[in-house]
């Protein structure tokens, strides 16, 4: 019945030593991965560039940028993700459309123009409260 846990102590054991916190030579114990996603407009919708940014442990590695239609690598640790994405062409024009799905569609739902302002008589009362 004693052994019937050594599996997981083993297996806990295991994942306990994460390799890379003795020297930093492979994927560190704590690490940020992060997109980002950014919609630039310039004269209204007339010029709208789409950026989407791939981050690892703060620094951006791989950007998508609407204006080149490809993804760029911004380090060394960037270019085997940004070849992979370059050669897929239907996440290209997937990324190439959210100029206008995303950001246009956005900007026109969430601008708006206040309500003009009624105009009040005062010391009237409505007709509504009698």
């Amino acid at each position: 019945m004693a052994l019937a846990g050594l599996p997981l102590v083993l297996l806990v054991g295991a994942l306990g030593r994460i390799p890379g916190s003795e020297g930093g030579k492979e994927t560190p114990a704590h690490f940020l991965v992060q997109w980002m996603s950014e919609c630039r407009f310039l004269n209204g919708t007339q010029r709208v560039r789409y950026l989407e940014r791939h981050f690892y442990d703060r620094h951006e590695i791989l950007c998508f940028d609407s204006d080149l239609g490809k993804f760029v690598a911004i380090t060394e640790l960037g270019k085997a993700d940004a070849d992979k994405l370059n050669r897929d062409k239907q996440w290209l024009q997937y990324q190439k459309a959210e100029v206008d799905s995303l950001c246009r569609h956005n900007y026109e739902v969430n601008s708006y123009k206040a309500p003009k302002r009624e105009e009040r008589a005062i010391g009237r009362r409505s007709e509504f409260w009698g």
